[in-house]
């Protein structure tokens, strides 16, 4: 496996930000799963080790002098790991972004923070993060654990619905997500029901062939 130290990287119209390799989940549907596990246009996203605050914020400080850094719409704590897995280097670069630059903040998470951090990570994210983006995948807790594989098993689905319920309440914009083609049509109408009934908006995405 190829290692480097990719720690931003672009996606889209965002700059994404790679702190860590670590999940406690093993999606079956995950690219890290597959045979070429990595995006086109990034070298490799596999760390050779987890980057310090400070090392993450001097590499966004040298892309934002770049011509092509104005055409950044976000910030996007997301790489080949979960990012609350490294929450108090997240907590400390989203601090600095918020004071430095105008861009929105957003995490894409796997909702698993509390059980990662033994403690309720959303008041934590208050001020800092405009937007969190949660891996739902299913509405059935079973199918959850066998797709998803977390390593919370049984606790990981109630955690998961319990932290998006948090950050509905407590932050700008919560958008919980499904993939295309990996759940029945009905599985997703349940989806978009329940978070419709907690408040986050739904979005199914796109799967990435690993």
């Amino acid at each position: 496996m190829k290692k480097g130290m990719t720690i931003i990287y672009p996606e889209y119209e965002g700059l994404y930000i790679n702190l860590t390799n670590r999940c406690p989940c093993s999606c079956t549907f995950c690219i890290r799963q597959g045979k070429n596990n990595e995006f086109e246009n990034v070298d490799t996203l596999w760390l050779e080790r987890e980057p310090t605050a400070a090392e993450v914020i001097e590499a966004i400080n040298l892309e934002s002098q770049k011509p092509e850094f104005k055409n950044y719409k976000e910030f996007v704590f997301c790489g080949y790991g979960e990012p609350t897995q490294a929450l108090d280097v997240l907590l400390e670069v989203s601090d600095y972004l918020k004071k430095n630059f105008n861009l929105p903040v957003r995490i894409n998470t796997n909702g698993l923070a509390d059980l990662i951090n033994n403690k309720p990570v959303v008041p934590l994210l208050k001020g800092k993060i405009d937007v969190v983006s949660i891996s739902l995948n299913t509405s059935d807790p079973v199918l959850y654990e066998k797709t998803v594989r977390p390593s919370f098993k049984e606790k990981a689905y109630p955690a998961l619905i319990k932290f998006a319920s948090e950050a509905c309440k407590n932050l700008p914009r919560v958008i919980m997500t499904t993939v295309s083609t990996t759940i029945t049509k009905e599985d997703e109408e349940e989806c978009r029901k329940l978070c419709q009934k907690i408040g986050a908006e739904y979005r199914i995405r796109r799967y990435i062939e690993i």
